[in-house]
């Protein structure tokens, strides 16, 4: 295995969207030298808020390993749509997840001292399960000591209820492998109130075409999308009180859940819920805005789209910063412990704001 500079800490993200593992590595100590993105709706905010990484735009699959730098570690989240509960679960099968056998493949050909890669729940799924062992079959070959766990973001100073895998692998030239223990939970559970009641006053609705409102938002990009509510949408509750955390954060604006302003829904049937004629505030989808800051993005991370519904895949698809921050401090006085043996190995996780 090739040795990195300790003091640079490079590290290349893969299938990188708008950066949110990024961001939490970045904040953690390490240097994201280089990063692939493909979908051009992204482009823009990628590059005016990570202008120190140089964005690779190819299709990953025409990108050749001697294109990409050598470096310390390698991070990111292959596309999670065909392992995912909400989809049709064609997991390996799929175009898009064979895309984790491209990332397997640049892993083994540059082979950095760790990786670090997120993907859904239902990738844990059992009709899963085969492709599950081989893939960590080929972690393995590619010469890696795996870890992976099923985490809740919640759990990580993150105001939201997302479950994800995090696979993390050590190379094994190090002989050791990642402790999920040694990470840090948050010292209690962060709310809907600490994540966007000063923002409570200030949405915009986008408009009618939801196309984006950008100059008038007082808050930049604190607009929400208008329009109706489908039945699958309308198949459970889609609010959360300001003392509980949000629902999961999806990428796509007509599943934003509903700001806590409004009551909760009223069950009338079997997957039917309707919104509460007597609520005192309206049911309105959280603003993107609203949505960042419940994925931990801090208001100096500008999106940018003409439509809204770029806004929210961009953020739904993203690693909420504080727990990537969690997983990336632990990685690296995990790995500088590895060279400095007497280095405590200890964290503390990147507090939740709201400017």
């Amino acid at each position: 295995m090739e040795q990195s500079n300790l003091k640079e800490k490079a590290i290349v993200s893969l299938f990188s969207g708008c950066g949110g593992l990024d961001l939490g590595f970045r904040q953690a100590g390490f240097n994201v030298v280089w990063a692939n993105e493909y979908d051009k709706d992204i482009w823009q905010t990628y590059q005016s808020n990570h202008p120190n990484t140089f964005l690779d735009r190819r299709d990953i699959r025409h990108v050749p390993s001697a294109d990409i730098p050598d470096c310390f570690g390698i991070v990111g989240g292959p596309p999670c749509q065909s392992w995912s509960e909400a989809g049709t679960q064609k997991g390996i099968n799929d175009d898009r997840g064979r895309l984790f056998l491209e990332y397997i493949r640049i892993l083994k050909d540059k082979q950095p001292r760790f990786f670090l890669a997120e993907n859904v729940s239902g990738m844990l799924h059992k009709k899963h399960e085969n492709a599950l062992r081989n893939i960590i079959a080929a972690f393995e070959e590619a010469g890696y000591v795996i870890s992976y766990k099923l985490l809740n973001a919640r759990h990580y100073n993150v105001p939201q209820d997302r479950k994800r895998v995090i696979f993390i692998g050590y190379h094994i030239d190090l002989n050791k492998c990642f402790k999920f223990n040694t990470l840090v939970p948050g010292y209690r559970m962060f709310t809907l109130r600490d994540a966007i009641w000063n923002l409570r006053e200030s949405a915009i609705p986008a408009f009618s075409n939801n196309k984006t409102r950008g100059e008038d938002c007082l808050v930049a990009n604190h607009e929400y999308m208008v329009g109706g509510f489908s039945s699958i949408y309308m198949s459970r509750n889609r609010v959360r009180s300001w003392n509980e955390p949000s629902f999961t954060i999806q990428a796509g604006g007509r599943h934003a859940p509903i700001h806590p302003q409004a009551n909760k829904m009223i069950h009338i049937g079997k997957d039917k819920w309707i919104f509460d004629p007597q609520s005192p505030n309206p049911y309105q989808r959280l603003s993107v805005r609203e949505c960042a800051r419940i994925q931990t993005f801090d208001d100096d991370f500008i999106f940018y789209y003409e439509r809204l519904a770029a806004g929210y895949k961009m953020i739904g698809n993203a690693v909420p910063v504080n727990l990537s921050y969690a997983l990336a401090k632990s990685i690296y006085q995990d790995l500088l412990a590895a060279d400095s043996p007497n280095k405590p190995n200890q964290i503390q996780v990147h507090p939740i704001t709201t400017s």
